[in-house]
């Protein structure tokens, strides 16, 4: 029972350590302290969520302030550093908060340019204190010696490296975007971009421009008399590319790449018909110096109309299922 009663006495003591510990942490030894620039950020964030117009923009903007000159006092008070180098980690907790303050907005606050310039505001804020060396505000400006300038030039360096990077990340990426076709293309032999997914077999904007094309092609030959169907075929170029332009214009307004696609058709004649190869070309950048295009083959024959009036010959056709990719240049035209 005494046992007990000691260990309740323990976790209670335990509790009321970690209580006095938070009271310490959250009250602030004196009125000037970083804890005061945080509890002024935080009555100046619940105060421009009140108000309304330019002084909710006024009272925003020094809430910022109170924030980041808070976290920065904090974290350099006792710096702990980031492992392998001598950047305090206060100076990337607070190179973060300006940057989404600097770049943020209401949409997003996290953005782009928040994420890029980072690294590189937490080394300039990681050097500044180096040309204050009394940490005393009435200080004058030195220049560090020549073995801490070297430090900051490197580490300069290395957070402009990595920023370069992060930004040709979020290039590579809006690319993609713009361009998903660019993902069929083969990544071996890049010595930048790495793919991480398995590669798609065909290009999806270009399989579905010829998907969506197909039925409107049939549509103008099914049923069709065949002498009406050869005359189309003669200006085959015209109204293929016409119904093709359409369908990139509607399926692939959102994309970047509409402009790189081209469609042309291919006439041929076999045995008593002829068969129309519905060409997609790629004209955009590609790992193959000869490009490559998909292709849709539909084959046209002549037929007996069903109409037991009328045993008029019309045209039937009958196209792929599936697109086929060819590596290389598109047949020139006849």
């Amino acid at each position: 029972m005494d046992l007990l009663f000691k260990d309740l006495i323990g976790s209670f003591k335990f509790l009321q350590d970690i209580l006095l510990g938070i009271r310490k942490f959250l009250t602030p030894d004196r009125a000037y302290s970083w804890q005061t620039f945080i509890y002024l950020s935080i009555f100046s964030l619940v105060s421009s969520y009140l108000a309304v117009g330019f002084v909710k923009d006024i009272i925003a903007f020094f809430g910022w302030m109170f924030l980041i000159a808070g976290t920065a006092w904090y974290t350099t008070d006792d710096p702990l550093r980031v492992p392998g180098t001598f950047m305090p980690v206060g100076a990337l907790i607070t190179g973060f908060l300006i940057s989404i303050f600097a770049f943020g907005h209401e949409e997003s606050i996290i953005t782009t340019k928040s994420i890029v310039l980072w690294p590189t505001l937490s080394a300039i804020i990681t050097t500044i204190p180096e040309f204050f060396p009394g940490r005393n505000p009435q200080t004058k400006l030195q220049f560090p010696k020549l073995q801490v300038r070297q430090k900051l030039i490197i580490l300069v360096a290395w957070c402009l490296l990595i920023s370069c990077w992060l930004q040709f990340y979020f290039v590579v990426d809006k690319w993609l975007k713009e361009y998903p076709s660019l993902l069929a293309d083969n990544f071996q032999k890049s010595a930048f971009v790495i793919r991480v997914e398995e590669k798609s077999k065909l290009p999806q904007n270009g399989s579905t421009i010829l998907n969506k094309l197909q039925p409107l092609i049939e549509e103008q030959i099914v049923t069709k008399p065949w002498a009406e169907v050869e005359k189309w075929l003669l200006d085959a170029n015209q109204h293929v590319g016409s119904l093709g332009n359409q369908v990139i214009e509607k399926n692939l307004a959102k994309f970047a790449e509409r402009g790189l696609w081209r469609i042309e058709p291919r006439v041929t004649n076999v045995n008593s018909g002829y068969r129309l190869d519905i060409l997609n070309i790629w004209t955009g950048p590609s790992e193959s110096k000869v490009g490559f295009y998909l292709r849709k083959s539909c084959l046209i024959q002549p037929t007996s109309s069903n109409n037991q009036n009328n045993k008029a010959v019309v045209a039937d056709i009958e196209c792929d299922r599936l697109s086929k990719l060819v590596i290389g240049a598109p047949p020139p035209q006849q």
